[in-house]
């Protein structure tokens, strides 16, 4: 089919399929239509296959048929094409040589962007020889100018401005889809050049690093340039965005046959259906039922909310290992990895906190400074894997305050503005600093290189301890050794099904049912009875944010039943979790009762309580005797408090640490006022 038919089929038919579109366009002045490569191959076969083959012939032809329509303003019209066929999807990591010029489909993820910048697509020149107006098409990075004018004219011409006709133009990094990377590959990267509508601000903001995409354009070459500006004879690959639209939907797309989820949901429908998930989820590692159901829980997830003061209530469920070495804890997240295709890894040993957000950089294809998408961010609606969390740098840190609670991570530098999204649960690993975990310890923060602040934000907190149990270390060494076939390790699920079982229960958004919500107040109000509040010196054995996790467990539980409504067993579920993680890392010994203060402080309740009296003893002992008082006198009245020597030393060296008192000579005390 030559240009002219070309021309005369799309006038046909957008006259037939497109004219109300086109005309209502260029009454608003947007100046763009889309239309549905389906309703066009449908028209015409043989037009739709030349536009697969020679894409930008075929679309300057449909440019010049909309011409003919004498609309206001569509000599301008931008012509954008979506639902491509299915032959013409294409990974990034297949792209080749001979995909030069052809129409394609690419899926990703949004590494980076540029802002949106103004760019002269056709510009003219005058000659001052004999006045021709020379018309110049602008291609490519350089500016090109006229080399000679129909007079004979070589040399300069004069630049008019006022005529040079400009479009929007911002480019993109974009990332392999995790799940379509395979094993342990390198995701690959393509750069991508939107114009004109393509940047409209009203979608700019769905198009943020970290969002995935799906975009229809035309692959053309890039010239590389070396280090000395001159050209290289390779080139790079870069895509001409003719279609994008968002796939980051909060619906999560799980196909699955008939055979599928009718074996789904029988599973669902046994009795002992999180025992089977427990099973099938890391058949090789023994024990850890607990953890195992933890971690499902995490996948299913919870129930993102937005009240309707615009409070948002994240549904996502952050979880921490703390593990003696070699008790399993890498061996759990890299089968995490291994049943969630999606979700995104990294350590904290060689990982940045920009590296895990986001960051600001200066990239030479995009021009200037762009943000960067990290880690937490690109597993925007998946999940995030952080191995060795305790070895990232306190400033890395600070960067994971925001992203998980808020959710977001919010960036200001070298001019770039800009808030993106990272709706991701965190399953984290860390060591203890004294190699080995200690249950007796003050604070949890007394054992890990992490700030309180930050553990408190994990929901579930699992302590990995290598006790000694000489059954439990024979049935360990049987199965490294495969000295038998033990049954009860035997997944009954294998991992496809499985990864398909948790992707179906996402899909589902349980509410709590009043009986539901009673069980939960029931046992929050119960464990907050130990704490009164005319008695200071009690321990806080639950806040708020306990109370928002076991909301969050519940629904996810209700979710791995495949249940539309959250039952009392799904309460009491959750409660028995988050009771057997408080039990293990904020269990006070002295009083026998749980602490909160030993997650999310760096003073336990007891320390708090006995510092509370020995600040009261002083303060009584300088209105007897004055500002300056004998260590012995403390003593003795501590001693009628029932506080030991070794707590009186620890409250001494904490209240000097604070600024509190100070010891002016040895054996006396005086409070700094």
């Amino acid at each position: 089919m030559d240009a002219q038919q070309q021309i005369d089929t799309f006038i046909d038919f957008f006259n037939r399929e497109y004219i109300e579109e086109i005309l209502e366009a260029s009454r608003l002045g947007t100046d763009c239509i889309t239309f549905d490569f389906n309703n066009l191959s449908q028209f015409n076969l043989d037009l739709s296959d030349d536009l697969l083959e020679e894409p930008e012939e075929v679309i300057r032809a449909a440019g010049i048929a909309i011409e003919q329509f004498d609309c206001p303003g569509s000599n301008k019209f931008q012509i954008l094409i979506k639902n491509l066929p299915p032959s013409c999807k294409c990974s990034i990591a297949a792209k080749r040589s001979s995909n030069f010029d052809k129409l394609l489909t690419f899926e990703g993820v949004i590494r980076a962007k540029t802002p949106v910048l103004s760019n002269v697509r056709r510009s003219r020149f005058e000659c001052p020889s004999c006045g021709n107006i020379i018309p110049v098409i602008q291609t490519g990075e350089k500016f090109n100018q006229p080399s000679r004018c129909g007079c004979g004219r070589k040399g300069k011409f004069k630049y008019l401005e006022q005529y040079e006709e400009l479009t929007d133009v911002q480019r993109l990094s974009l990332e392999e889809l995790p799940e379509n990377v395979k094993g342990h590959g390198q995701p690959q990267k393509l750069k991508v050049e939107l114009i004109g509508k393509l940047v409209d601000p009203k979608f700019e903001p769905k198009f943020n690093p970290g969002a995935k995409v799906l975009i229809n354009g035309i692959l053309t070459k890039l010239p590389v340039k070396l280090k000395s500006g001159a050209q290289s004879t390779d080139y790079d690959f870069l895509l001409r965005a003719v279609y994008m639209e968002n796939i980051d939907s909060n619906e999560i797309d799980v196909t699955l046959s008939n055979k599928d989820r009718k074996e789904i949901e029988a599973i669902a429908k046994d009795p002992n259906y999180l025992k089977i998930l427990k099973k099938s989820f890391a058949p090789s590692i023994e024990g850890h039922d607990k953890i195992k159901e933890g971690i499902l829980a995490q996948i299913a997830g919870g129930v993102r909310r937005i009240r309707g003061d615009g409070h948002v209530e994240r549904g996502d469920i952050h979880i921490l290992l703390i593990g003696d070495p070699g008790a399993g804890k890498s061996q759990i997240l890299r089968r995490v990895s291994t049943i969630i295709p999606s979700a995104r890894e990294a350590n904290g040993k060689g990982a940045t906190g920009a590296g895990l957000a986001a960051s600001v950089q200066k990239d030479e294809f995009l021009g200037g400074w762009t943000f960067q998408a990290g880690t937490l961010v690109l597993a925007h609606k998946t999940l995030a894997i952080i191995d060795e969390f305790d070895k990232m740098g306190k400033e890395d840190r600070e960067y994971l305050h925001e992203i998980l609670e808020q959710q977001t991570v919010t960036l200001s530098k070298a001019g770039v503005q800009a808030k993106l999204k990272a709706e991701s649960s965190l399953l984290a690993a860390a060591n203890p600093k004294f190699g080995r975990f200690d249950p007796y310890a003050n604070t949890l923060a007394e054992q890990i290189d992490l700030p309180p602040t930050l553990i408190d934000r994990f929901e579930l907190i699992f302590p990995i301890r290598d006790k000694r149990d000489s059954v439990r270390d024979e049935k360990i060494a049987r199965k490294m050794l495969d000295f038998s076939i033990d049954e009860d390790s035997t997944p009954q699920l294998d991992t496809v099904l499985l990864a398909k079982y948790l992707s179906y229960a996402k899909t589902f958004k349980p509410i709590l049912t009043d009986q539901c919500k009673e069980k939960l107040l029931d046992y929050y109000l119960k464990i907050r009875g130990n704490y009164s509040s005319d008695n200071d010196l009690k321990n806080v054995p639950l806040s708020a944010r306990q109370l928002a996790s076991l909301m969050n467990l519940t629904k996810a539980f209700a979710k791995l039943r495949l249940s539309h409504n959250a039952n009392v067993g799904d309460a009491q579920r959750a409660i028995d979790i988050l009771d057997y993680c408080l039990k293990q890392i904020a269990f006070d010994h002295e009083t026998g009762t749980v602490d909160i203060d030993r997650i999310s402080s760096n003073i336990s309740g007891s320390q708090r309580n006995n510092l509370t009296l020995i600040k009261k003893i002083i303060r009584n002992l300088v209105d007897k005797i004055g500002n300056n008082i004998p260590l012995q006198d403390i003593v003795d009245e501590a001693d009628k408090e029932n506080i030991s020597e070794d707590k009186l030393e620890e409250a001494i060296n904490l209240l000097k640490k604070n600024g509190v008192i100070h010891e002016p000579k040895r054996g006396f005390i005086q409070e700094i006022r």
